[in-house]
């Protein structure tokens, strides 16, 4: 009998490995079958059958399955009829041309996607790798393809359990347009204070959340997810909007179940909380993304409406050019929730090209709303005069090779940031998860130092980030630290709890690399941000010259509450011009440099508001 325990483990490993290794066999080119091209495809999942041949409306398949046995040619379609329930992944590979792209068209309406039979995989996605070997559910994958066009117009996708929501991994000349996305049970969980004592508060939980109570605790639940309340907690006030971090522990309260999605929490004095505010908390543990784009070239997403992702948010990593117009991330009106994005909204790391933003209404996140940054990773060693052993430093960014022959690198050392040293790639091994052996085109003959650190230079984008709108932000709006050109116009920045722009740089926290060369900001309105409303400061130690250069502020309106429009260190050429300022106080300073040289700070106009 003592047996049987471990035969059931065993058993149970077998139908997991056996469930990885056929989902895997659906992105594996030469395990599919090529169609003859120019053939148009039909799914319906209401009166499908799969073993029919998909190529009439009569005679279409119900599920995804069979299409992820083809590869997809020129002029290819694949129209799904209905919308239904999907118990497994569409995992596209396609090879269409330029002029005859394959195409997917979605019917309108809502497709229920379950994890139940999803592709899943093990990836490792920047500023996510909590659980590095966990599988991660795919609902939409494009792989190794090229010239497709994806129209969900009208289409909603609801996930049902944790999924990468689409997923693009070495793939080119990709366009997604319309789709919806949303949760059945969102991961972030919401209640409303709807009475206060000085002894218990009495919570209104979002019906979309649900809940336990076992021996008073209290636990949070979903599709497939299970965790106890603890200490995160975001505070929303629904008079303004306005979201931030709060320091709550009711883990520390004894709750009771008061029924009809109500409990009552019993405290020890009250812990902050405020009547008619709704508090939002989720799980820390960081083990997915929204979205998540990877090594692919020219992609597009368009008219994309997202009601709620899990994990990090729509993460391109080394991409280049992407196009994202008409991206609204926000709860859904009809829902009553507050809360759209899990962490950050928009993530880029390590992408080269043109990236563009605009349209775009970026809102009800856990993180920042814009992230671009390249990732210095530390040299620990150097085992050859032409090679050294680097290695990535933050515990949520590692696993994939940041480095290919042909990259041009730049020595930085981590104390200054400022480069002492330029080199080509020759050669990239991974040694490990974390560690790479690379081997330079020529020797490093200055001394190393502890903290230095190398940036692929090769791998920096440029930025247009216009027309966009950000608000409802606990963080900052826009994070930006790349040496392309990058300019931010026309936006409205409304109250995000940190600044509404961060240009920043470091090689000991997050290890986020960028010397900013050629930044522009103009035309853009922040209202009650938090201040400094714009931040050039890099994590510099010590101070041996600018680590950023030639940033143009002009145009903009600012609105203040109490505090500063602009702080600046480290800094060469700033051109602080032509805004237009209003503040709650005359008595406050409204901008401050440190270390800072060739400054111009003419013609702003001050008032008070």
């Amino acid at each position: 009998m003592r047996y049987r325990p471990i035969l059931l483990l065993c058993c149970l490993m077998v139908l997991i490995n056996l469930r990885s290794i056929a989902s895997i066999d659906h992105l594996v080119a030469n395990e599919r079958t090529a169609s003859p091209g120019y053939t148009t495809y039909y799914i319906d999942p209401q009166n499908g059958n799969d073993n029919n041949t998909g190529k009439t409306k009569a005679k279409a398949w119900k599920s995804f399955a069979p299409s992820n046995k083809l590869i997809f040619t020129a002029s290819d379609k694949l129209v799904i009829l209905s919308p239904g329930r999907f118990n497994n992944s569409l995992m596209l590979i396609a090879k269409g041309s330029v002029k005859e792209p394959f195409r997917v068209t979605f019917a309108p309406g809502k497709y229920d996607l379950y994890d139940t039979d999803a592709y899943t995989t093990k990836l490792h996605i920047t500023n996510t790798n909590d659980v590095p070997d966990g599988l991660k559910a795919i609902a939409i994958g494009i792989s190794s393809s090229k010239n497709i066009i994806i129209d969900g117009t009208g289409a909603k996708l609801l996930m049902h359990g944790k999924m990468i929501e689409t997923f693009v991994d070495h793939s080119e000349n990709v366009s997604i347009t319309g789709l919806s996305y949303d949760y059945n049970t969102p991961t972030e969980s919401e209640c409303k204070v709807t009475e206060l004592t000085d002894k218990y508060a009495d919570l209104q939980v979002h019906k979309d959340s649900h809940y336990d109570i076992v021996d008073s605790n209290l636990f949070w639940k979903g599709d497939g997810w299970r965790y106890a309340s603890s200490w995160y907690w975001q505070e929303f006030d629904p008079a303004t909007s306005f979201v931030t971090r709060t320091g709550l522990n009711l883990a520390k309260g004894k709750f009771v179940d008061l029924g009809t999605q109500h409990i009552r929490v019993y405290l020890a004095g009250n812990l902050g909380l405020k009547k008619g505010f709704i508090y939002q908390t989720r799980d820390v543990t960081r083990d997915c993304a929204g979205f998540f784009l990877q090594r692919s070239k020219n992609i597009s997403l368009r008219n994309i409406r997202i009601y709620y992702m899990h994990g990090m948010g729509v993460v391109s990593q080394y991409c280049e050019n992407l196009s994202l117009d008409g991206v609204v991330v926000k709860p859904d009106e009809a829902s009553g929730r507050t809360c759209a994005a899990w962490a950050d909204i928009l993530h880029f790391a390590g992408c080269r090209g043109k990236i563009e933003v605009k349209n775009s209404y970026l809102s009800a996140a856990n993180d920042d709303a814009l992230n671009v940054h390249g990732i210095h990773l530390r040299i620990m060693e150097q085992p050859a005069p032409n090679q050294i052993k680097v290695r990535f430093m933050h515990g949520q960014t590692y696993g994939f090779n940041a480095y290919a022959p042909g990259d041009s690198i730049e020595l930085i050392h981590g104390n200054s940031l400022l480069a002492f040293g330029n080199n080509v790639v020759t050669g990239s091994q991974m040694l490990n998860d974390k560690e790479i052996l690379l081997t330079l085109k020529k020797p490093i003959t200055t001394a190393l130092q502890k903290d230095d650190a190398v940036e692929n230079i090769t791998w920096t984008p440029s930025l247009n980030f216009h027309h966009n709108t950000i608000t409802a932000i606990p963080t900052r709006g826009a994070l930006v630290t790349t040496r392309r050109k990058v300019l931010i116009e026309h936006n409205k920045f409304i109250r995000t709890s940190s600044q509404a722009i961060l240009v920043e740089d470091d090689a000991e926290g997050w290890f986020e690399s960028g010397m900013v060369k050629d930044m522009t900001m103009r035309n853009n309105s922040f209202v009650d941000c938090g201040e400094p409303a714009i931040s050039i400061h890099p994590e510099n130690k010590i101070y041996n010259g600018p680590v950023h250069q030639n940033i143009r502020i002009s145009g903009n309106i600012f609105l203040l509450r109490d505090g500063e429009a602009l702080a600046a260190k480290s800094t060469k050429g700033i051109s602080f011009k032509n805004n237009t300022i209003k503040r709650a106080k005359s008595d406050k300073r409204l901008i401050s440099f440190e270390n800072c040289f060739q400054v111009d700070t003419l013609t702003n106009k001050i008032s008070i508001r």
